[in-house]
């Protein structure tokens, strides 16, 4: 009897985490036979723990809090995303044996964007709110879609010049504090600070959002996010959480496994019709 190929998400906390559902809703759809687990994993235990993951037959992992920094440091190579991220939320080991590391936060993040909420980045101004972790994994797939510009805003100044100098050879990215924003407007805001976790609001000023624009906050919740309910109130024309992209990269992680896509959109409604409940 062959074994069942396995894989995890590894993070702290985790009890928390849709990622098993998620894939199994696309292993049954897909009919892919694996299972998918979550581990509670500490930073000082991540190197054992994922060596005796894949030593015990595992074959990918997803890395969340406070992991992805970790698992970039794990990888035995990486993809460019992953590289100019600095950060790995998916692994993926290899035939030769050496393990992959990759981002998908950024491209999950555009695909629920476009094609799933029909909001195009060409030629759009875009603001992007931090200038942690999250915001490093999402610019490069920003980039890739030929966005006007792209502005860094956060509350130390000089660590949004340094992220937005790690990217300058692919474009010119404008950092600012929060201050600096009045006078300036964008058809997009992406929300990537951790703000919203505790509900509460980056000091944004009112304004900011051009007419049509529309507002992305990365972090979910079963009830709209203080950065959702002020993109309400500045009357955006999409005002949108992270939930899509949580399925899409988990999406795009499945297909680095599995080598297949699976399809998204019955899973957003499922898990959207859940927490409406």
């Amino acid at each position: 009897m062959s074994q069942i190929d396995r894989y995890a998400v590894f993070g702290s906390p985790i009890k928390h985490s849709k990622s098993p559902r998620i894939h199994k809703l696309f292993a049954e759809q897909t009919q892919q036979v694996m299972e998918y687990g979550t581990e509670l994993v500490a930073a000082e235990q991540f190197a054992t723990a994922v060596k005796e993951f894949f030593a015990n037959g595992g074959r990918g992992l997803n890395c969340t809090v406070p992991l992805k920094e970790l698992a970039w440091a794990y990888a035995d190579l990486r993809t460019e995303r992953a590289e100019l991220a600095k950060a790995v939320n998916t692994l993926a080991l290899q035939d030769d044996g050496r393990i992959l590391g990759d981002n998908t936060d950024g491209i999950g993040l555009v695909i629920d964007l476009q094609n799933n909420h029909g909001i195009v980045l060409r030629q759009k101004q875009v603001l992007i709110l931090g200038a942690g972790g999250a915001s490093r994994g999402i610019i490069l797939p920003i980039m890739e879609q030929a966005p006007q510009s792209i502005t860094i805003a956060n509350r130390t100044v000089a660590k949004a010049l340094t992220l937005a100098g790690d990217f300058s050879h692919k474009l010119k990215i404008n950092a600012c504090g929060y201050g600096d924003l009045k006078g300036h407007s964008f058809d997009l805001i992406l929300n990537a600070t951790s703000a919203s976790l505790s509900d509460e609001l980056p000091p944004l000023s009112p304004g900011l959002l051009a007419e049509r624009g529309s507002c992305y906050d990365l972090a979910y919740a079963n009830k709209a996010t203080a950065f959702v309910s002020w993109a309400r109130e500045q009357q955006a024309s999409k005002s949108l959480d992270g939930l899509g992209m949580l399925v899409e990269q988990a999406a795009e992680a499945f297909y680095l496994w599995r080598g297949i896509r699976p399809a998204t959109a019955p899973v957003i409604e499922m898990l959207e019709a859940e927490r409406s409940m």
